[in-house]
């Protein structure tokens, strides 16, 4: 009698599901990854410590020549703090992505029948948590410094506004997570594409103050779209720049999400 030695493996399933199971399946993962964050704190240590750290070291630096005294400085910097340090967090998402990519947790994933997109989706919304408290934070350290935006209900919804563009700019470095072999290699790869982005923008300064073939970048880039959208809202007002960063975050998320999905199936 001949005996299958073959040995077990996980094996991906094509599995058909309604859009609801994939939300609720997306959720549940989520849930999974909430847990991570409550047995390890220490993932939202930079969501904590980005934002002290920025708007007094950038408040001292620039708020005296930019404002003539940091209180004065506060209105232009705490928006662009704001959405500095949430797509700086955006970041790790990918990283920890490609940390549980190595330890073969996905690699289970793939066998269970459940929705392709709900292992990606449920880490990717468990780390809005993480952003949402790096916004807190942030407005929490500016109103100590003297920060009163004109309207509170136009600061939550910057607050959102930020959290969702966030969650779809972390399918590009969710991406980046899949396609590199190493969690230092997209930290590394990351930072170099999103520092040019949120420096070279008016997060900081104004955008006159630039040379001119920065002024033209300044001017096309999403993140100043964004840091002007979210200035408008604290400012009570609200205009064409929110829907721009809409648009733009829509946009990312139809086109990276299931590139991101493809090429993770692939690899897997």
């Amino acid at each position: 009698m001949s005996v299958d030695t073959t040995s077990a493996v996980a094996v991906p399933i094509a599995v058909r599901v309604s859009l609801a199971d994939a939300v609720s399946q997306s959720l549940t993962m989520a849930a999974r990854g909430l847990l991570r964050i409550k047995h390890n704190p220490q993932l939202l240590f930079d969501v904590i410590i980005l934002p002290i750290v920025f708007t007094v070291m950038f408040s001292s630096i620039f708020g005296g020549a930019i404002a003539g005294d940091v209180v004065g400085y506060l209105p232009i910097l705490i928006p662009g703090v704001l959405v500095q340090v949430v797509l700086a967090a955006s970041v790790t998402t990918g990283v920890q992505l490609r940390e549980d990519m190595d330890k073969g947790v996905f690699d289970r994933f793939t066998s269970l029948p459940i929705a392709r997109i709900a292992p990606l989706a449920g880490s990717l919304l468990s780390d809005m948590v993480r952003y949402v408290v790096g916004t807190t934070i942030t407005i929490i350290v500016g109103l100590i410094m003297g920060y009163r935006p004109a309207s509170v209900i136009g600061t939550i919804g910057a607050c959102l506004l930020v959290v969702v563009v966030a969650f779809a700019l972390s399918w590009v470095f969710a991406l980046m997570g899949v396609l590199m072999d190493k969690a230092s290699t997209v930290q590394g790869v990351s930072m170099l594409v999103l520092m040019p982005l949120t420096f070279m923008s008016n997060a900081l300064v104004p955008v006159t103050t630039m040379p001119g073939w920065m002024q033209a970048f300044a001017h096309v880039n999403p993140v100043s779209h964004l840091v002007s959208a979210v200035r408008q809202m604290t400012d009570g007002r609200f205009g064409a720049e929110i829907a721009w960063s809409l648009l733009g975050a829509a946009c990312v998320l139809a086109v990276v999400a299931p590139l991101t999905l493809r090429v993770y199936m692939r690899r897997a």
